[in-house]
């Protein structure tokens, strides 16, 4: 065995024609789907429930939050980017969170700095350090910062595990900081 676990993978894009075919629903259709794919799908046990939603407090995180609420959730793990807007966003879903009684587990930083292809040397071209910021102004925990990473989206392309790459190259920072949120999650 490599040690990598199976990860099992839900998205609209399956259901669809073709993958140039576009979703265009308003809310009751998006919020049953959101039902359906909670229910409908044969999940088998869990140990974790990742639901990547756009950022925002809109109709379908409410239908989400509502839908898993009686599974007693561990919390919600939130992401946002180093820049004010993206963390004056997040601002907003850590007030919808506590609204709601979901715990939030802690603030992921994505897209904390460009890891050249080349020399590997990590630029933070955004800003830096919005979200450890945001973690110490809410007072919850860090959980990491994770760069972009061209070797990661080659991996995806190539149809290759790209954690498997990463793990390769143990000392680069995109290896690093997800390895930091994931020990931090668990």
């Amino acid at each position: 065995s490599d040690g990598l676990q199976p990860l099992k993978v839900m998205s609209i894009a399956y259901l669809l024609p073709s993958a140039t075919d576009a979703v265009v629903w308003r809310g009751p259709r998006k919020d049953a789907m959101i039902k359906q794919f909670l229910s409908d799908v044969i999940w088998g046990d869990l140990d974790y429930l990742i639901v990547d939603t756009p950022p925002g407090t809109s109709d379908e995180h409410m239908t989400l939050c509502e839908a898993i609420i009686g599974l007693n959730p561990t919390g919600a793990v939130v992401v946002t980017t180093p820049q004010d807007v993206s963390t004056d966003d997040v601002r907003k879903e850590l007030s919808f969170c506590s609204k709601l009684g979901l715990r939030v587990l802690g603030i992921v930083e994505n897209m904390s700095g460009f890891v050249c292809p080349h020399c590997s040397e990590c630029t933070a071209i955004f800003s830096k350090g919005g979200g450890k910021k945001l973690a110490q102004m809410y007072d919850c925990p860090f959980l990491g910062e994770v760069p972009i990473d061209p070797s990661i989206s080659l991996a995806e392309d190539e149809g290759r595990a790209f954690v498997a790459s990463l793990q390769a190259d143990g000392n680069n920072d995109s290896n690093i900081g997800l390895s930091a949120v994931v020990r931090n999650v668990l």
